[in-house]
Formats: structure tokens, sequence, C-alpha cells
């Protein structure tokens, strides 16, 4: 899995820090995600699923390795 974030469609919401704090987390000064682990471990692929598919901006996006 490898995931890729669009700074410029997010909308500093939040929930995929809430559902993945492992792989994302917000810039302080704006709340704009940051990616924390652009290859997380097989452990985290679902959550960075529902992450990605509950982003409202649709700034995530996951490429499966499959």
């Amino acid at each position: 899995m490898k995931i890729t974030v669009n700074e410029d469609l997010c909308c500093g919401a939040g929930q995929c820090v809430v559902l993945a704090p492992e792989v994302f987390d917000q810039r302080d000064e704006d709340a704009i995600v940051m990616l924390l682990e652009a290859q997380p471990g097989e452990q985290l692929h679902a959550a960075v699923r529902e992450a990605a598919s509950g982003c409202p901006s649709a700034a995530i996006t996951v490429i499966d390795n499959s």
C-alpha cells in the first residue's frame, strides 16, 4: 500500500488523524493533513482505507500494491 495526500484539497476535518494517527497528523497552524507514513504496515491498512474513504474532501489516495 502506498498513500499520497493532496494538501490543496484538505479541509482540515481531521478524520484521518482520528482513524489512523500512526499515519496522519495535522499541521498546527492550519490543520492541513501531514503524511507520517507513506507505506504503512499491513496492520494499518484497514484504518488507512477507512480514513481515505471518510475524507470529506477526498484528499487521500490509497494505491494497493496487490
